[in-house]
């Protein structure tokens, strides 16, 4: 039998992978379905051949929403041992993702140790790497350079890479011509606009596009082209730069799809609460069905300290709209790097947002655990409720905190429960509500 390299090449030849079937079972899906959208790109498997702990995901139309936790040191916080808490954090609250976004020194050695511990798909920067990598300055570094940095974290075993391909000259210009008010708030598309500037070159991912696919396609890494102008506040939304690299990432696209290459769509960002479902609908037409990862979106700008709320709101709206990923935001986006307890508080948040989007996208089994709670509420089962809890560990911890007088009840009503009350009285016995001398 004929080895294909892709999750997308083996789709178009009719071969459910051991990926393919984990995610139709996981997902309560036909493969035959499975394989068909995997085989046109609306749903993607991130699985790179190399990645020998992965627990395989599916990340697209049709699927629950996933979550990604980002984590990783930078030149201010390098303690990799507290990262490696993060990550065992994310794994053991069911994140789907981890990308490990270090910036600082060498960073080979804990993202293969990331990579031989996870069960969730790992993703990268690599643009983020490559100073520290190649021990160059930014103007020093060349086309191929940035290359080699991509293809080290394929042969390391990333899933997908965050490749910013799309800010080109002709979004370059759009951007001059236009302005923002927070200008390029990406880092890695900072990055690529700062040596496209001191250099005068073409953005070498655009440029090298089909060398950089050659690598994706041999370790079947999936792309997740980049949203370099993603818009940074509420003001520069759905501007001129953000929807002109989205046409670009929609032509990248096709390309990619046509050397059998995984991708996914990066968006925003910060964005009013009534522009994020007609962005959904808008990226869906423009990148052809590919799945959407979306930053939040954060819906308002004055909230630092509580942005994974902000985001949570945004994220809601997003994936019941046509979102398939969601990366989380912590209370301490733009204020520092997260500690675990933020890393934990995002998590929720997140998990939160998906969920709720993936009951109103009929997602099968996603309502059905609402009943659950709902029934073991009734039941005044605790241990049910905890176990069937977004975060079951802080649900039990706050029912501890405060022991009812009454068993089975809570010290929000005791004795005034209202389904204690309604319970009694279609037993027909007596409520009982005085309090005893």
């Amino acid at each position: 039998m004929k080895s294909f390299s892709t999750q997308m090449e083996a789709a178009r030849a009719g071969i459910a992978t051991p990926q393919m079937q984990r995610v139709a079972a996981r997902e309560q899906v036909d493969i035959d379905w499975l394989m068909s959208q995997v085989a046109k790109g609306s749903v993607a498997i991130p699985a790179n051949h190399n990645h020998q702990a992965l627990d395989a995901q599916g990340v697209g139309e049709g699927l629950s929403t996933k979550i990604n936790v980002n984590l990783g040191v930078s030149g201010d916080m390098h303690d990799y041992d507290i990262e490696m808490a993060k990550v065992e954090l994310a794994l053991k609250m069911g994140a789907e993702s981890i990308m490990d976004l270090s910036n600082c020194g060498k960073t080979a050695a804990f993202r293969k140790d990331l990579i031989a511990k996870s069960t969730a798909m790992i993703g990268t920067v690599p643009m983020y790497d490559a100073v520290g990598y190649l021990e160059k300055e930014l103007a020093d570094c060349t086309a191929q350079d940035f290359l080699d940095v991509v293809a080290r974290h394929a042969h390391d075993g990333v899933d997908f890479a965050t490749i910013h391909a799309g800010i080109n000259r002709r979004t370059v210009d759009a951007f001059m011509r236009e302005g923002r008010r927070m200008n390029i708030v990406s880092r890695g598309g900072s990055l690529l606009f700062a040596w496209m500037q001191l250099t005068g070159n073409e953005n070498p991912f655009f440029e090298h596009f089909d060398e950089l696919l050659d690598i994706l396609y041999e370790h079947d890494m999936t792309i997740s082209l980049g949203d370099a102008m993603r818009p940074g506040c509420i003001d520069d939304a759905s501007d001129s730069s953000q929807i002109c690299e989205l046409v670009e990432l929609g032509h990248l696209t096709k390309r990619a799809w046509d050397a059998n290459v995984q991708v996914m769509i990066e968006g925003p960002g910060h964005m009013a609460l009534d522009e994020i479902a007609s962005n959904m609908k808008m990226e869906k037409r423009l990148c052809h069905g590919a799945p959407f990862y979306v930053l939040g979106p954060l819906v308002t700008d004055i909230a630092p300290g509580y942005d994974h709320i902000t985001s949570a709101i945004g994220g809601t709206i997003a994936a019941a709209n046509g979102a398939d990923f969601l990366c989380y935001v912590t209370p301490a986006e733009h204020l520092r790097l997260p500690d675990i307890d933020d890393v934990r508080d995002g998590i929720v948040a997140t998990r939160i947002a998906a969920h709720a989007a993936d009951v109103v996208k009929g997602i099968p089994g996603a309502r059905a655990r609402d009943n659950m709670m709902a029934d073991a509420r009734k039941a005044f089962d605790w241990e049910r409720m905890f176990e069937l809890a977004i975060d079951g560990e802080k649900a039990r911890e706050y029912y501890s905190s405060a022991p009812p007088a009454e068993d089975g009840t809570c010290t929000m009503c005791g004795k005034m429960c209202a389904v204690r009350t309604v319970n009694k009285a279609l037993e027909q016995v007596d409520l009982d509500l005085l309090e005893k001398a």
